[in-house]
């Protein structure tokens, strides 16, 4: 196959410029995509400019794709041409540890191959370092029919490219620890990851309070779907507001105090970190023993809880709350982000990649 365009970080320092990569025919278990749309995930910044650390040079972004079936190897049960499909942050695994074999590649043991910075598998299924992955800020992608996921009807597709990072990444979590109808459930910043989390929290019955440094976001947490929010800026909402959860959903990276906000959790509440500050944040003891509380993470999902997180933001209506930009303007979505310009993902029209817009 000939070369295909991409964007790409040739190193730490520069910003993304056009770049030419090579994509492979499917093999017998594969999927040639078409890439129409891909988001653009806050953690696309950290590894393109090796924030945390192992970062590999070239490197094209993207893990929340959204295109349709271009062709597909003579084994592929799945999927036929023309199929609207999507490709999460990952795109093969061990396939034989007891997490894969689970349906939770997510937590491979022998490590996941990330859809971009990562490495493709050989026969063995070991990591084949001659062979990195590159990403959605790209017009093809090959993929086994395993690692790909069904768009279903009714689901914009530009809008359903951040589902399949943060759309699942704050699913997973709800899912997994139980959230009933009635539960009170309060999510900690409300960008990228938070506004998801209100969506779908909301869609599964909780009532939900959005907790912002900002009261700028107060009429945005409505229009989402929250019944609540509270500026924590002053901090008398850690008083108000003591005991009343039964799950946090804690979305921000930047450095904050977990102790104050584990005081808000009802006995056997359980508060889920999805960011990584960069400084290591100390939790005392006694925060967590007083009501036997729980603190947790949470990383994306496996396959199948993807796709059963696509078929339910499907019949609930949901989808991310995008700005659509050419490929053009990708250095500039990236500082824009980290000034918290965008509400509230970025999503890139890959059909300005291929000269047609």
């Amino acid at each position: 196959m000939p070369n295909i365009p991409a964007y790409a970080a040739l190193d730490a320092k520069s910003p993304l410029v056009p770049f030419s990569i090579e994509r492979r025919e499917p093999g017998p278990t594969e999927v040639l995509i078409d890439i129409l749309y891909c988001g653009v995930c806050h953690s696309d910044i950290h590894q393109a400019r090796d924030e945390w650390g192992g970062s590999i040079f070239p490197m094209v972004p993207g893990h929340e794709i959204v295109g349709r079936v271009a062709r597909v190897g003579d084994a592929v049960t799945r999927y036929r041409v023309g199929d609207a499909v999507g490709v999460g942050c990952f795109v093969d695994s061990c396939r034989s540890c007891p997490q894969c074999e689970a349906g939770e590649e997510q937590y491979c043991d022998f490590g996941m191959s990330g859809t971009y910075n990562s490495y493709e598998r050989d026969a063995a299924r070991r990591f084949d370092k001659a062979r990195p992955t590159y990403g959605g800020y790209s017009t093809r992608i090959t993929v086994d029919e395993a690692y790909v996921l069904r768009i279903p009807e009714g689901l914009p597709l530009d809008r359903a490219a951040p589902l399949l990072c943060a759309g699942i990444t704050t699913y997973s979590p709800l899912k997994h620890f139980g959230i009933e109808r009635g539960d009170k459930v309060a999510v900690v910043g409300l960008g990228g990851l938070g506004h998801m989390a209100v969506k779908i929290a909301a869609a599964m019955g909780a009532e939900v309070t959005v907790l912002s440094t900002s009261e700028s976001k107060r009429a945005d947490a409505a229009a989402l779907g929250a019944h609540d929010f509270a500026a924590t800026g002053d901090g008398e909402v850690f008083r108000t507001h003591a005991r009343r959860f039964d799950m946090i959903v804690d979305t921000v990276s930047a450095e904050h105090d977990y102790n104050a906000y584990l005081g808000l959790l009802k006995v056997d509440g359980t508060m889920v970190l999805l960011g990584i500050p960069e400084v290591p944040a100390p939790v005392a003891a006694g925060a967590l023993i007083s009501r036997r509380r729980r603190l947790a993470g949470s990383m994306i999902g496996g396959i199948r809880e993807t796709q059963e997180m696509l078929d339910f933001c499907a019949r609930h209506g949901i989808a991310a709350d995008i700005e659509l930009i050419g490929i053009a303007g990708i250095n500039d979505a990236y500082e824009r982000m980290l000034r918290g310009d965008v509400r509230y993902r970025f999503v890139i029209d890959i059909a300005s990649l291929r000269g047609e817009g």
